[in-house]
C-alpha cells in the first residue's frame, strides 16, 4: 500500500512535506518524520529544506530535468556559463554532473549525489539576457558567453577558450550586450572576438 502511494510521487519533479502529508493523509509533523526516515534509508533525496525527490528518479533524470532542478535550487537563477554554452552547442566540453547558473543572491554550491550545482552571483544590472525555454530559465548563448568572460576577467572563473566555437555567436548581439559589462570584460571580449 505504501509503495503504491509513493509511485504517485514519480509524476513530480520534486515534492514537499505538505505533498507527502496529503498523499498519506498525515499531519505535517508526521510527514516530516517520514521524510527524514526515507532520506536516511535512501528512498528520498533531500534537495534543500522541505524539498525532496525519489532516489529512483535521480538515476533516470534527463539533461533538462537537471537544468530544471538547477533553476529550482536557487531562486531566482538562470542557467549560464559553460552549461548554457554546452546546451547551445557552442562548446565541445560536455559537463559531467556539473551545472552552472547565474544568481542574484550569494554564490553557492550544492552537492547532491555527486552532482554539483554552482551558482555565481552577478550584479543586478547584469542579471538579464535569459529566456524561458522548455520550462528552463537559460541565458541566450551570447549572454552565457559574456557572463563567462565577465567572471574570467576578474579571475573568478576558468574559461576554456579552445573548446568554444565563437563563430556560433552573433557579434552584433555580443557588442550590444557587452555595453552592460565593465571595461575589463569588454577588453577581453574585444581580444577574443575582434569586435
Amino acid at each position: 500500500m505504501e509503495y503504491q502511494r509513493l509511485i504517485k510521487l514519480r509524476e513530480r519533479l520534486y515534492f514537499t512535506i505538505a505533498d507527502l502529508a496529503e498523499l498519506f493523509g498525515l499531519k505535517a509533523q508526521s510527514a516530516m518524520v517520514l521524510c527524514s526516515r526515507y532520506v536516511k534509508s535512501g528512498r528520498f533525496i533531500r534537495l534543500k529544506n522541505n524539498f525532496y525527490i525519489l532516489d529512483e528518479k535521480w538515476a533516470n533524470f534527463t539533461r533538462d530535468d537537471f537544468l530544471k532542478i538547477a533553476n529550482f535550487l536557487q531562486v531566482p537563477s538562470y542557467i549560464s556559463f559553460m552549461t548554457a554554452l554546452w546546451f547551445y552547442g557552442v562548446t565541445t566540453q560536455v559537463p559531467r554532473n556539473f551545472f552552472e547558473s547565474a544568481c542574484l543572491k550569494r554564490s553557492k554550491r550544492f552537492n547532491i549525489k555527486e552532482t554539483v550545482f554552482n551558482y555565481y552571483k552577478l550584479k543586478k544590472e547584469l542579471y538579464s539576457g535569459f529566456i524561458k525555454k522548455e520550462d528552463i530559465f537559460i541565458a541566450v548563448k551570447e549572454k552565457a558567453f559574456l557572463d563567462s568572460v565577465y567572471l574570467f576577467s576578474f579571475g573568478k572563473y576558468k574559461l576554456d577558450i579552445s573548446s568554444l566555437d565563437l563563430a556560433k555567436l552573433d557579434k552584433g548581439v555580443l557588442a550590444k550586450t557587452a555595453r552592460l559589462f565593465p571595461r575589463k570584460t569588454r577588453f577581453i571580449l574585444e581580444k577574443l572576438c575582434k569586435i
